[in-house]
């Protein structure tokens, strides 16, 4: 799709919709990023928008259609519930307003493609979470693989390893249904990198368990209540790249001991170990041939955190230019993870027949507090 540059000037007015916990992480840093001005907050719950618009000194605040209909509005921040994204974002679209939305992209390969194919009808940008990639951490480490530290890229190795949220979420039911797990809740920051570092996913393979059928909450004003687990708890994937490398990722909610965040990936000179890629910052470490121990090398650029890859979008609406976190890469992440729960129903490979193109590297210099509107 080719990106005409925007005949509007000034900072790109933003509406968020969803007013639940992830809209603070999202507010925190909108509402300071002198390029975006956030006009309005929109949920279900008009109380719960207005009580949000008044915590960030936000003028406006109503219901979905005040987002969708506000005329100063470009971007429309979809924070609502994973169920509710393409139905939001689709209607976002129909009135014109360019999306981002928190992942995963969808919950299946069909409603993600026909969101991506009436955006690209209407000339108009998706772009997903998670834009942890676009972080100094994961950004530094990807000019020092670009910059040959460790050779060719090889293969990878990925563990995200928890007991599992109903120990510490007062609501976790929902991250034990469809669309959820430890695959599809946070497969997406694991898969991410590692398409960023490698290119496309060709094929999958994994094998999934369940531990327990029911759990129990462990906090809050429902603890004790128990609920009902839908997905595997379990994950372990292989992949293949287009490029003929290839990784192994563990996704559990079943591990005592919890091992979050650990990537490295294996290059013909050297391994790194990258930082969380749930987290936007934290020091790279790089093991070369030869080596005793890890030589460990501060992030540079950066980490504001959630929103700069909205922020991204609406500098590059405005220049007329690509941007990095887009709905091609978000759809292409969760084709992969559909492919991989096919995988684990069917037994076999399971091939993944979209692809997205590595995103541009990010300035060393990017700086979203700037105003260069």
């Amino acid at each position: 799709m080719s990106h005409a540059a925007s005949t509007r000037r000034g900072p790109v007015g933003v509406a968020v919709i969803g007013a639940g916990n992830i809209s603070k992480q999202y507010l925190d840093n909108l509402t300071t990023f002198p390029d975006l001005m956030v006009h309005l907050i929109a949920d279900l719950f008009e109380e719960a928008a207005e009580a949000r618009a008044k915590e960030y000194g936000i003028a406006e605040w109503g219901g979905v259609d005040a987002a969708l209909n506000h005329p100063d509005v470009e971007i429309i921040v979809n924070l609502t519930i994973p169920a509710a994204h393409v139905e939001v974002a689709t209607a976002a679209v129909n009135a014109g307003k360019h999306v981002w939305t928190e992942k995963p992209f969808s919950l299946d390969r069909e409603s993600g493609l026909g969101l991506l194919k009436a955006a690209d009808a209407a000339g108009l940008r998706l772009g997903c979470a998670p834009d942890t990639f676009l972080g100094a951490g994961l950004q530094t480490a990807r000019r020092l693989i670009e910059r040959g530290e460790i050779g060719t890229p090889l293969t990878a190795t990925t563990m995200f390893q928890v007991p599992g949220p109903e120990a510490w979420h007062p609501n976790p039911a929902f991250l034990f249904q469809q669309g959820a797990g430890p695959l599809f809740d946070m497969g997406p920051y694991y898969l991410t990198t590692l398409v960023q570092t490698f290119g496309s996913i060709q094929k999958v393979a994994a094998v999934g368990s369940k531990a327990r059928e029911v759990r129990v909450i462990g906090t809050g004003p429902k603890a004790g209540e128990e609920f009902t687990v839908e997905v595997p708890t379990h994950v372990s994937a292989v992949a293949q790249f287009e490029s003929g490398a290839s990784s192994q990722s563990i996704f559990s909610f079943e591990s005592p001991r919890p091992r979050a965040g650990f990537v490295e990936i294996t290059g013909t000179e050297a391994t790194i170990s990258l930082p969380d890629p749930n987290n936007f910052d934290g020091d790279i470490r790089l093991w070369r041939a030869g080596d005793e121990e890890w030589t460990v090398i501060p992030a540079a650029g950066p980490s504001q955190g959630r929103g700069m890859g909205v922020l991204d979008m609406a500098r590059s609406i405005r220049a007329g230019v690509p941007h990095r976190a887009t709905g091609t890469l978000a759809y292409h992440v969760l084709d992969t993870m559909v492919s991989i729960s096919e995988s684990m129903d069917s037994g076999t490979f399971v091939d993944v027949e979209s692809s997205a193109p590595v995103s541009p590297a990010l300035a060393e210099d990017w700086d979203p507090t700037a105003s260069t509107l």
